[in-house]
């Protein structure tokens, strides 16, 4: 069943989700799509090889450290999932075809999604190449609903592109998001605003954004399973255990996401990381630093603002990820500097004999207000990094 969203002069329209006639009234309800592509990139290596239809594909690099960057649906039945390592998608799916990725070609695509999306909407909130938030509280189209716009969207996408997309239409981001997975792949599901409270009570809590494996343990032992556990909870109760996200919970539990769509969102981090072959030693981590500086060097160069931060990202052998931040005075002036930076931060590292890591990463974040003065200022001689940092003896 279709539902099409209830028009300002319903009072159901006029009330935030979660409210009562009591509460303060909301001019005017917005009207959310999530679209999200479905298995984007197998889904353009199979349009655009005819053989590939109906096979199980998956994008990925074959070898010990690569990851699985898609997998087509034929795929998904034998459990392969992205970011699985490759290695396990291979044992899981012998038969499967395996693509390195082509994420020029993806991006090109992409590209003319966006501009299906841009004929209806320019409150565009790209989260990737394969999804975006659109905001179609008033559409350029004069469609009178949020779900026929939600459909022609759709529509164009595989009349034009020969491709598939899931939408989720609903009042805000969080449900939309939600509704976009509901009947995937191919499919289109609404949440009408009157029914948020009902249609949230059964879901597991994990499908609430921020709830990982070891809040969702937690909340466990308190006895909350389902966002209608939390539904049951008084504001004080989840505060009490869980800090400020107890607030938040609340709120999405109820379906209230005041967060707009943001189009142009600007990037918090620009980072760039390597996985290693086989694993090594911390020293020997500074070659690869070397190269994804000037990397993200030269990513930063597009960015008209200017970073506070460095970051260093390291993963173990076992695993863990290790993060370490600095915030000099003076900013790196180039990418030498900038990976000098990085590895004046190994001696944070934790020393453990013989421990070696699989991946390094170095990124670029805090930035700048546009009305704050710059940062970057060229380092002094006092200031600089000592050159053995970055070439170990």
């Amino acid at each position: 069943m279709a539902y099409d969203f209830i028009e300002n002069n319903s009072k159901a329209a006029e009330l935030r989700p979660g409210s009562t006639s009591s509460d303060p009234v909301e001019p005017r309800l917005r009207k959310i799509v999530h679209v999200d592509m479905d298995a984007f990139y197998a889904s353009v290596e199979q349009r655009d090889d005819p053989t590939l239809r109906g096979k199980p594909v998956v994008v990925a690099w074959k070898g010990l450290r690569s990851v699985v960057c898609a997998a087509s649906y034929e795929a998904r039945k034998f459990g392969v999932r992205s970011a699985m390592p490759a290695v396990r998608a291979e044992r899981l799916c012998p038969q499967a075809v395996f693509l390195p990725p082509d994420f020029s070609r993806y991006k090109a695509v992409s590209l003319a999604v966006r501009e299906i999306f841009s004929r209806h909407t320019d409150l565009i909130e790209p989260l990737s190449l394969d999804e975006a938030y659109l905001d179609v509280t008033e559409n350029k189209t004069g469609l009178p609903t949020a779900t026929r716009v939600a459909g022609a969207i759709r529509q164009q996408i595989r009349n034009e592109l020969n491709l598939t997309a899931s939408a989720g239409v609903a009042p805000n981001k969080f449900l939309a998001k939600i509704a976009s997975d509901w009947r995937k792949p191919d499919g289109l599901f609404v949440i009408q605003p009157h029914e948020v409270e009902f249609f949230l009570r059964d879901l597991p809590i994990g499908r609430i954004p921020g709830v990982g494996k070891v809040t969702e343990e937690h909340l466990a032992t308190a006895g909350i399973r389902t966002v209608g556990d939390v539904q049951s909870k008084s504001l004080e109760d989840l505060e009490a255990s869980l800090g400020r996200y107890g607030h938040r919970l609340f709120e999405l539990s109820r379906g209230i996401d005041p967060s707009p769509v943001v189009p142009n969102r600007v990037r918090k981090q620009i980072s760039a990381e390597d996985t290693f072959p086989d694993d090594i030693p911390l020293q020997a981590t500074v070659e690869a630093l070397r190269r994804l500086a000037e990397k993200v060097w030269k990513a930063s160069r597009a960015n008209a603002r200017c970073a506070r931060t460095i970051v260093l990202k390291l993963k173990t052998k076992e695993f863990q990820t290790l993060t370490r931040s600095l915030t000099p005075t003076a900013m790196p002036t180039s990418d030498e500097e900038l990976a000098l930076a990085a590895v004046s931060m190994f001696d944070r590292i934790p020393l453990r004999e013989g421990q070696l890591y699989r991946l390094v990463g170095i990124g670029l974040s805090n930035f700048q207000n546009d009305e704050e003065p710059p940062l970057f200022s060229a380092a002094t001689e006092n200031e600089a990094i000592p050159e053995q940092l970055l070439y170990p003896a």
